[in-house]
């Protein structure tokens, strides 16, 4: 199974100011959901390129990151903490949402897994 990047994150120290920039400078469509603190960007690109979402930074730091899509989210965090990363935020539900987990990789990068919608292969 192919894993394709089909998220992408900005963790803000402002997320307010950045909402503001990216909506400014790029037009992108940007739904704010309070209840969990964060904000839902479409970019209106049909078809070309990935949608993502904006949200404050647990640490104060900006960063941004992605997401990638895979069939057995546990198996590849195995696999990242053999090839030398650390799993940031394991396993983990979101009702009605979505299945994902974070990591890291061995030079510091933040990336995230989502569950595909077929399920675990074994």
């Amino acid at each position: 199974m192919p894993n394709p990047v089909i998220h992408f994150e900005i963790q803000s120290s402002d997320s307010a100011k950045s909402i503001e920039f990216f909506t400014n400078v790029f037009g992108w469509h940007i739904e704010t959901i309070p209840q969990i603190g964060y904000s839902i960007v479409d970019t209106h690109t049909e078809g070309k390129g990935i949608n993502g979402g904006i949200g404050d930074s647990p640490d104060g730091q900006s960063y941004a990151s992605f997401y990638i899509e895979v069939d057995d989210i546990q198996g590849y965090l195995d696999k990242v903490v053999e090839a030398g990363g650390k799993v940031l935020v394991p396993v983990t539900v979101i009702p009605d949402a979505v299945t994902m987990a974070v990591f890291e990789e061995p030079t510091g990068a933040v990336v995230g897994l989502v569950q595909s919608e077929e399920g675990t292969q074994h």
